[in-house]
């Protein structure tokens, strides 16, 4: 029989779970470390106990930067095969984790398929599928009605669960009289902030806030600390509606680790390149170094179409800044729910940013496949530069769709390679252009 109930629990006990185990093997630290920063809080390994096709990742201090895909219907695209064509496109870029974001209808189908299948990790937003759930209107909702579909996806096996519990009535006060001009950009925490406003009641999920760990410790399920109040520009980035609901979320962290529930922090979705550093800084030490998981941030407003590119941006900044976990942003944000492309040009960029943070942190061995393309491409080895590459396909489409008359170079510089050129010098040969050989 298991002797603690949940990763946290066991940490603190001494004990390396398997999970703890399959984390050191991937990060290529030892089990004892990933334990003690999960006793500490400063890693969480997300691992529902119902979710037994999970291969456990760990997320935070020292780690390699995970990233997230988000994906599900809505009211205005309701096709679930299509989403798990997503799903199939997730895992094979390797996407540590996938968050159901679902909102229309009943979803517990697709969500129960996602996590027979899935050895990723699972997230959900409670408050997304509250309606469709319990078919009621959002003013019919009552508090213990919200923890009902929290024990419900928790009983799902989904790993983290994103709560939206900082937008308290103080952290609302300091929204409304600072102004913004984008307001609230949260799904959910805009769906609390009516609840709230209509009933005259405390944030649920704050007021009752034991309930909810209470919950999730049964199952093992990490919360996500939503950042309801997070910046939807630029202009409105580290206000006082962000700072105060994130003093809340410290406070809610140090809650959830005495209950032996594990948490991520969720960060800033739009802000200028010159704050992301001193945002990471500020919520590592608000949250007590609990792991930072953040959408972005975007570092400019005006570019939709191409979001994966301002949010990789940001991404990269914040992650070798301290962010520990980045949720991909698609081409399709802002302008509708995304397709196949969007997802994977989405996961491409998210990707791109994690690593390049891991090498500027100094994750050890991040630089390993880097150094082994470049070997690669020292030799003009062009099947080994597809090996090595994030996305192998894309870039033999590239090489193949104009070849080089000589595979030793490319279409772009032809003989004048620069590579090819110093090789040819450094073995003692000589460089010819105008003479067919």
């Amino acid at each position: 029989m298991q002797q603690y109930a949940t990763q946290m629990d066991a940490a603190k006990r001494g004990i390396i779970t398997p999970q703890m185990q399959t984390v050191a093997e991937k990060e290529g630290v030892s089990a004892e470390i990933i334990r003690q920063h999960v006793a500490e809080g400063t890693v969480a390994i997300p691992a529902n106990i119902r979710h037994t096709s999970l291969s456990a990742e760990g997320i935070g201090m020292g780690l390699k930067t995970k990233i997230n895909v988000n994906l599900g219907i809505s009211g205005d695209a309701k096709n679930y095969d299509l989403e798990m064509e997503k799903v199939d496109l997730a895992l094979k870029f390797g996407a540590e984790a996938i968050m159901d974001l679902s909102n229309y209808g009943k979803t517990n189908t697709f969500r129960r398929a996602l996590v027979e299948k899935s050895p990723a990790m699972i997230g959900t937003v409670p408050m997304y599928d509250a309606i469709g759930y319990l078919e009621k209107d959002l003013l019919e909702i009552s508090a213990q009605d919200f923890l009902r579909v929290v024990r419900a996806h928790a009983e799902e096996g989904v790993d983290f669960m994103t709560i939206h519990a900082g937008i308290n009535r103080r952290a609302v006060e300091a929204f409304m009289r600072e102004g913004r001009k984008m307001n609230i950009v949260s799904r959910g925490g805009s769906l609390l902030f009516a609840w709230m406003m209509m009933t005259g009641n405390e944030n649920p999920f704050y007021e009752y806030y034991d309930d909810v760990l209470a919950i999730l410790r049964e199952f093992d399920v990490t919360i996500s600390l939503g950042d309801a109040l997070r910046p939807g520009c630029i202009d409105d980035s580290t206000d006082a509606g962000q700072i105060s609901e994130l003093i809340e979320l410290g406070n809610l962290t140090k809650r959830a680790w005495e209950h032996d529930v594990q948490v991520m922090v969720e960060g800033p979705g739009h802000m200028a390149m010159d704050e992301i550093a001193a945002n990471m800084k500020l919520q590592k030490r608000i949250c007590h170094n609990a792991p930072f998981y953040v959408l972005g941030p975007l570092v400019t407003d005006i570019a939709p179409g191409y979001d994966h590119i301002t949010s990789a941006i940001g991404g990269a900044i914040a992650a070798a800044n301290g962010a520990d976990f980045l949720c991909y942003v698609t081409p399709a944000e802002h302008l509708r729910l995304p397709d196949l492309s969007d997802v994977k040009e989405g996961i491409v960029a998210s990707k791109i940013a994690a690593h390049a943070a891991d090498i500027a942190k100094g994750i050890p061995h991040a630089r390993d496949i880097d150094n082994k393309m470049a070997e690669a491409r020292h030799k003009v080895d062009w099947d080994e530069m597809f090996r090595y590459a994030i996305d192998p396909e894309k870039a033999k489409a590239y090489f193949e769709s104009t070849p080089p008359a000589d595979r030793h170079t490319c279409s772009m510089c032809g003989k004048m390679c620069a590579v090819r050129t110093t090789n040819l010098i450094l073995e003692g040969k000589t460089v010819e252009f105008c003479t067919e050989k």
